[in-house]
């Protein structure tokens, strides 16, 4: 215990010095641990703030947004893809459908207009190419079936993602399918 009297400067003792009331230490030394865990303690309760917290929900929210805009953005331009496949087959097919056999036509006196089926994927081919597709889906598109009467035409086209590319790299392939049938009157 620590006495003061009259006319003397009592020890330097961080209780005497923080003028704590009663507080003697037990030990030497046990004020030094104490202050320096309650130091620890502060530093710790301030490291478990709500400091920082916004950032990381910002991020958060932020990495969401990107991917949901990803989703909206390139499932809008798959779908516009395949339509643009589906009106190119549409128009392919019926570019070779007009390729009609004229000499059978007349024969007919114009009651049967068969299609020159065998110039089919030729056809389809020149109006992919015609409709400014690339030469690896020109190449694949054609015909599917032909026949005197009816073509069934397949269309490919090949696109890359826009914001999901960051996740999926790799091209995307859309086909469109139509059929031209051959009708006289």
């Amino acid at each position: 215990m620590i006495r003061a009297t009259a006319g003397t400067r009592p020890k330097d003792d961080a209780a005497v010095r923080n003028r704590v009331p009663g507080a003697v230490p037990a030990r030497p030394g046990a004020r030094v641990r104490a202050g320096l865990a309650g130091r620890f303690g502060e530093r710790l309760r301030g490291r478990l703030d709500d400091r920082g917290s916004g950032a990381a929900a910002v991020i958060i929210f932020a990495v969401l947004f990107m991917a949901l805009a990803a989703f909206v953005i390139d499932g809008g331009l798959s779908i516009s893809q395949r339509e643009r496949a589906a009106d190119i087959a549409e128009q392919a097919a019926r570019y070779a459908a007009q390729d009609i056999d004229e000499a059978e036509l007349r024969e007919s006196n114009g009651t049967n207009a068969p299609i020159n089926y065998e110039n089919c994927d030729a056809r389809v081919k020149a109006f992919a190419a015609e409709a400014g597709m690339s030469g690896p889906d020109t190449a694949a598109s054609g015909c599917l079936a032909a026949n005197a009467q009816a073509v069934e035409v397949q269309i490919r086209l090949t696109y890359r993602p826009m914001l999901s590319g960051l996740f999926y790299d790799r091209p995307i392939t859309v086909h469109g399918t139509a059929v031209a049938e051959s009708h006289v009157g």
